[in-house]
């Protein structure tokens, strides 16, 4: 029933995504808007798009609609560091526009060692040092995320345990390339469950591993989370990360947002996004969906009456010649 748009669009192109996009649709629709002016294109690669002030001013005229700042993609390869392309450029500027509106940040981010007379960019010292409690990182399963110490024979990295405790987030953002098993897998044995269960969805991943969200959600059932916490991380918790614990709940007051979920068992495979699969026991599959007490969502037909039970007076048994039987 809700979804919050993880950075596609910046300062300078909200308001045109609010008119043809947050307003037009049946669903909810919140967004974290990107550090660079327009958005998710090449402009995330230019420091000179930060526009920190126009980020808070947006932000703040449109509080009931963006949530939170976000940034990806920056400097991801092999491109020497210069002067104006510094490790740390998209965060810092990041961090400046959540100190003053007083909001979550976003962050989609790759480690890269020192290079060019640069520090090395660390995962520790963004999940420790750079950020505050309630920022996010998402895509955390990611095959680039040094979720693993590998020197410790495979242990989940103790940073990543010690960032939780001061409160920050770890968000799923599974999409089409940041969910591998390799990471997945031993992270749920040892405790380091996503705070927040997500999708990344876009053209490209629902035709893939993504595929929905009860496909995510039986992903995290078949690592051995139980049924209760999977729904927690999928509602609950990344209503609380965007401030509106209003949300994800079926609390008296609440609106009336409601999934019908079956739980099949049977043997299922579930891919990751890097060619690996798992074989899973169990799957939810999406019966219904009813979003402020209205049905949207229906595909088995569970509202409908037996045709047998459709009362005589009903359109239903009038005939093409429009006489009722």
């Amino acid at each position: 029933t809700t979804c919050a748009d993880a950075g596609t669009v910046g300062p300078a192109s909200f308001e045109r995504f609010l008119k043809g996009v947050i307003e037009p649709s049946r669903s909810r629709i919140f967004a974290f808007i990107n550090i660079a002016a327009p958005g998710m294109t090449e402009a995330e690669q230019d420091p000179r798009t930060y526009d920190v002030q126009l980020s808070v001013d947006v932000a703040k005229r449109y509080p009931e609609h963006i949530v939170g700042h976000k940034i990806a993609h920056y400097w991801t390869g092999t491109q020497p560091y210069d002067s104006l392309h510094t490790p740390w450029a998209n965060v810092d500027a990041l961090m400046e526009a959540g100190r003053k509106t007083g909001l979550p940040v976003m962050i989609d981010w790759f480690p890269r060692p020192a290079s060019q007379g640069y520090p090395a960019r660390t995962y520790r010292e963004l999940i420790l040092e750079k950020t505050r409690p309630g920022d996010i990182h998402t895509h955390n399963y990611a095959r680039h995320i040094p979720v693993l110490d590998m020197n410790e024979k495979g242990k989940v990295n103790p940073d990543i345990f010690k960032a939780q405790e001061r409160g920050f987030k770890f968000d799923t953002g599974h999409g089409s390339g940041s969910f591998v098993w390799r990471n997945a897998v031993p992270a749920v044995e040892q405790g380091f469950i996503s705070d927040s269960i997500s999708s990344d969805l876009h053209n490209g991943s629902v035709k893939g591993a993504m595929l929905d969200m009860p496909n995510i959600m039986s992903k995290y059932l078949c690592m051995g989370v139980p049924l209760e916490d999977v729904v927690r991380r999928s509602t609950v918790n990344p209503a609380r990360q965007i401030n509106h614990s209003e949300l994800g709940t079926l609390s008296t007051g609440s609106s009336a947002d409601i999934a019908v979920l079956e739980l099949e068992k049977g043997k299922f495979n579930f891919l990751d996004t890097s060619g690996g699969r798992l074989i899973g026991d169990r799957k939810l599959r999406n019966l219904l969906t009813v979003f402020k007490g209205r049905i949207e969502f229906d595909p088995t037909g569970l509202s409908y009456p037996v045709w047998e039970d459709v009362p005589k007076d009903n359109d239903y048994w009038v005939n093409q010649s429009g006489q009722f039987f």
